[in-house]
């Protein structure tokens, strides 16, 4: 009787041995885990967001935003993250907004107006840009296809040393008004008289000096494009092909009258100055 008491106590003492051992085996793994999660965790912070899609030249209002958690590493640049950024106690009148912005997309500064500003010219302006205005028609305008946000290269033709001549004289030149319009998303075609460039002071120091003195004309890039152009100018021996000057060889001639001759007659004789 002892005996088998003897075996029950020492099968349970291995019993209790062994889920003790599994127990601290299974806290040790949630203990890692957790401290695996706790390192992961990411920080957010709030960030005012549109709760629906919003165009150009709406007004932003309460109704229209929303504050969502946004990760802190990928936070945009000019956000709001208070209420109070996006409309102060102070504000004369709404926001703006200047460029489309989807649904749950963070309002950005860039793209919407001071409180109480219209969606005017100036408040699209980068800092540090100025708005230059190019005449052009249907052939320098690309058929009328432009439209603000497409970016243009702008070539130069008037009068070179050695005759007509044109040049490219910038490139990629982004556009931010075309004609009165600066909506970014008008798609409909229209044949522009004058078109809006932002670009710095020496730009646009070089482009007034090249429209008084020639004609511009602009070469649509693609969305996509991000190649820099190289120098590029043409004349017309660019298309015509270079033609080598013909040498001309000096004649000289001397009058003879022969024997018996009764008018004299050229002769054709080496030239005094020839080598």
């Amino acid at each position: 009787m002892r005996l088998i008491f003897g075996l029950l106590l020492l099968v349970g003492l291995g019993l209790a041995g062994f889920a003790i051992n599994t127990a601290k085996g299974r806290f040790e793994a949630y203990d890692s885990a957790l401290n695996e999660s706790k390192s992961q965790i990411i920080d957010v912070r709030e960030v005012y967001v549109v709760n629906k899609q919003m165009s150009y030249g709406d007004e932003l209002t309460p109704d229209d935003v929303t504050a969502v958690p946004w990760p802190v590493v990928a936070l945009p640049p000019g956000s709001f993250e208070t209420y109070e950024d996006v409309f102060p106690e102070t504000a004369k009148g709404p926001r703006t907004v200047l460029r489309v912005m989807e649904r749950y997309e963070p309002i950005l500064a860039v793209k919407v107006t001071a409180p109480g500003e219209e969606a005017g010219l100036a408040a699209t302006l980068t800092p540090g840009m100025r708005a230059f205005t190019l005449q052009v028609d249907v052939n320098s305008g690309v058929s009328g296809f432009l439209r603000p946000g497409d970016r243009v290269d702008v070539y130069w033709t008037g009068n070179g040393d050695h005759g007509g001549i044109t040049r490219l004289i910038h490139t990629s030149l982004p556009l931010i008004a075309v004609d009165q319009q600066t909506d970014e998303e008008r798609n409909s075609p229209t044949i522009a008289r004058n078109v809006t460039v932002e670009a710095p002071p020496s730009v646009i120091a070089k482009l007034a000096q090249a429209q008084a003195t020639g004609r511009l004309t602009m070469a649509l890039v693609g969305v996509k494009d991000d190649t820099e152009a190289e120098v590029v100018e043409a004349d017309v021996s660019t298309f015509l092909g270079v033609r080598e000057p013909v040498q001309r060889r000096e004649v000289c001639y001397a009058k003879v009258r022969r024997a018996g001759a009764q008018e004299a007659s050229q002769v054709e004789i080496p030239c005094a100055n020839s080598g």
